[in-house]
């Protein structure tokens, strides 16, 4: 027998179309005769109110059409998010730098830009918060204060052998991908739409569409065949072009393109979540945490957006790996006159895990032990010390077995000593290493999300085509989809075809996000596919007088499995099925079991199950001018039985990348009038092909999933991110090592 396709590594199912140039994104696609498009009028303040927009010199512009504001919203005038909260045009006031009060509308991309800039806007500036003390100070915040405790977190803190306390900051991260913001709204016939959106969540735009233009969700069709990244930008965020091209779209009864150049995608767009934390931690002389207090302050941006469960996952990460009997977390959501922040990759759990990465690393040096040791001394154990502050068992925890495994792997022990020595021998140069873990758990934490449908369709020449909720952005879903569904049928993935993500195939699909996209979609699509090969095994069964479980589908053949063993051609019995009028198309559904948990206490199974990882990072700092380079990096990842084994590394390789550049080169930095200064890529720095490690293994860990996952997988979309973390702390061990060198006396001659 052949190798399934499930479980083989495999080129992206377009991967050959993109590098020669035959795929096609959104601005690739023709566009319809009399399209108009769309440049945003952007608030040049923080905070202010707004007295006029005078359009008069705009409007006289070469190729201007019309500008489009507030009150020419028929629908909704906020944007339909689950706090309602965000005005879709700039309202009575204005809320951050880059906030969009309207579009100009003309014959050409160029034209718009340049009238756009020519709108006068008569705004009286009001008092501007843009930081999360004053956030704090004024109570000002997008939700509730949000509070988790276990024990006597502060109690145990007095008592223990040593305490420690500090404050620090994590910045955020602009998603950078290469396709930016784009939308494409056609009016269709009797007040229907079709918009094509770069977006995560076509569900969601149809959605807020709808309640902006005031129809009904049935009107609205979105469709998305693929983005060029997205990273978590493009969950929501996508769904604020799309409803400003359907506005201008159905006030002009003209097609609107809407498609944001970098500088404009920087300043309107949110960016990952930053934090500041305040802790207090009381531990033992081994090194065991006995009481810790963790102060999350969360800046929101100017409205929710996704900062509530973002801000939960942090709190819910806060633990990583570790058992943390005694403990008290409290998280401010803080509404700041800046970008709304949004989803990025990992969703809250770096800012939870690089809080107890960075105490743990605290304490070591504290101890004159090295870090590993007290990260192994504070794991997860037996029971009794595998419960989580959120009240989750954790069941299969394999972060020591890992460790042990990495830690041979990577010779960690040893190079430990050689660095020590090369430090004693350098004088500006230094070097660092770390190895920490990733405990990630799996499934939206708004549980109603963890749903999927899919379609598939086998035609009469035993082709096969598959639609489902899910998005792909280069991370290779689609892929995944169709070596699963090929393995049903018995056939090569070739023979398997995805079509668009499109609203009117699947109805209410969840985002493509929280890693979840194959574990979901994977399985929806499963069960379409095997109700069919369930239909055609049993007209087989019924012609060859055996059970419907004695027939085989393998290597393009349908077997029946009586005395003599009969081989027909899938196409064979694909035609056979056709003319005894049996169904050659279903549906899937899948729904994630098990969990559940209460959205005010924070309390009870928020993940299916949890993916686990390890790196071990060495780096170099100059210590005269701070620059730092990573040397080595060496993963081991817990993917569970891959589907594509490739394709998983790939990930992981990209996801480790993206985090080093979150805690190395990427900083995002707004002067204090608010206006964001590094907004294009001479002034931001995402990680280039020579930043890459020259030393980059990537092990898989691949014992099958105890969960019933799709495959026995496991997700690997955002765990490889919270990898990099090894990068921070070994960071901070080479600059604790250049403070010993600098202490210690100077050698007499």
């Amino acid at each position: 027998m052949k190798t399934p396709a499930a479980g083989a590594t495999r080129p992206h199912e377009s991967a050959v179309a993109q590098v020669t140039g035959g795929v096609r994104y959104i601005d690739d696609l023709p566009e319809v005769k009399g399209t108009l498009y769309a440049a945003p009028i952007l608030s040049p303040i923080a905070h202010g109110r707004i007295n006029q927009i005078d359009a008069t010199v705009a409007l006289a512009e070469p190729g201007v059409v019309q500008v489009i504001t507030a009150k020419d919203i028929r629908g909704g005038k906020y944007l339909a998010s689950y706090v309602g909260d965000e005005p879709i045009f700039a309202l009575d006031e204005v809320l951050h730098v880059g906030q969009v009060i309207g579009l100009v509308i003309a014959r050409s991309v160029t034209e718009a830009r340049h009238a756009a800039r020519k709108v006068r806007l008569d705004i009286t500036p009001l008092k501007a918060i843009l930081s999360v003390d004053e956030a704090i100070k004024a109570q000002h915040f997008v939700l509730p204060t949000v509070k988790v405790s276990r024990g006597k977190p502060a109690a145990k803190i007095k008592t223990a052998a040593h305490q420690l306390s500090g404050r620090f900051s994590i910045g955020g991260q602009e998603h950078f991908y290469l396709e930016g913001q784009i939308a494409y709204a056609l009016p269709q016939e009797q007040g229907q739409w079709l918009v094509l959106s770069s977006t995560q969540h076509p569900g969601e735009v149809q959605h807020w569409i709808a309640h902006a233009l005031g129809t009904e969700l049935n009107s609205v069709r979105v469709e998305c065949r693929r983005m060029g990244g997205g990273f978590g930008g493009k969950e929501t965020q996508a769904g604020q072009m799309a409803v400003w091209a359907a506005i201008a779209a159905q006030v002009l009864d003209r097609p609107v393109k809407m498609r944001l150049d970098r500088d404009d995608d920087f300043m309107i767009t949110g960016k990952r979540h930053p934090f500041t934390y305040e802790y207090q931690v009381g531990f033992n002389k081994e090194g065991a945490i006995e009481g810790l207090v963790i102060t999350m302050a969360v800046d929101c941006g100017f409205s929710a957006d996704l900062s509530g469960p973002v801000a939960d996952r942090a709190i819910f990460h806060c633990d990583n790996a570790y058992f943390l009997e005694d403990l008290e977390v409290v998280s401010y959501r803080c509404k700041t006159h800046l970008q709304s922040s949004t989803a990025f990759r990992g969703f809250g759990g770096p800012q939870g895990m690089i809080v107890i990465e960075t105490i743990i690393g605290e304490i070591g040096r504290h101890l004159g032990q090295d870090p590993l040791d007290i990260r192994r001394r504070n794991l997860y154990g037996g029971p009794g010390r595998d419960l989580t502050h959120y009240g989750m068992t954790v069941e299969d925890n394999i972060v020591p077995q890992l460790f042990d495994r990495l830690e041979g792997l990577c010779s960690y022990k040893d190079r430990r000593q050689e660095i020590k020595a090369w430090n004693s021998q350098q004088q500006v140069l230094k070097r660092g290493m770390a190895l920490t873990p990733v405990k990630f758990g799996i499934s939206f934490t708004a549980t109603h999300y963890n749903q999927a449908g899919a379609l598939v369709h086998v035609y009469t020449d035993g082709s096969v085509l598959i639609n489902h909720g899910g998005t792909e952005m280069g991370q290779g879903l689609h892929t995944k989809i169709c070596q699963i569904v090929a393995d049903v049928f018995g056939l090569p993935a070739s023979r398997m075809v995805i079509s668009a993500s499109d609203t009117s195939k699947v109805a209410n699909a969840s985002a493509t996000a929280a890693s979840s996209g194959t574990d979901l979609n994977g399985k929806a699509a499963e069960a379409a596919a095997l109700q069919i090969r369930e239909r055609l095994a049993r007209m087989i069964a019924d012609q060859d007088g055996v059970n419907s479980s004695d027939v085989r589908f393998a290597d393009g053949q349908v077997i029946s499995m009586g005395k003599t063993p009969v081989h027909r051609s899938f196409e064979e019995v694909v035609r056979s099925a056709y003319m005894a009028r049996i169904q050659l198309w279903s549906d899937g559904f899948y729904k994630t079991p098990k969990i559940h948990y209460d959205k005010k206490t924070l309390q009870g199974r928020p993940f299916f199950y949890f993916s686990y990882g390890v790196a071990c990072t060495e780096v170099v700092i100059d210590t005269l001018t701070g620059e730092s380079r990573v040397l080595r990096v060496d993963i081991l990842h817990d993917v569970g039985r891959s589907i594509n084994p490739g394709i998983d590394i790939g990930q992981i390789e990209g996801g480790f990348i993206q985090g080093m550049g979150w805690l190395t080169t990427e900083e995002l930095v707004w002067n204090e009038a608010g206006r964001l200064t590094t907004h294009a890529p001479s002034t931001y720095k995402i990680p280039a092909t020579g930043d890459t490690p020259p030393a980059f293994h990537v092990h898989l860990w691949t014992e099958p999933n105890q969960e019933d996952s799709i495959f026995r997988s496991k997700a690997v979309g955002e765990p490889p991110f919270m990898l990099a973390i090894s990068v921070w702390e070994a960071i901070r061990d080479a600059v604790s090592q250049a403070r010993e060198s600098q202490q210690r006396p100077a050698a007499v001659s």
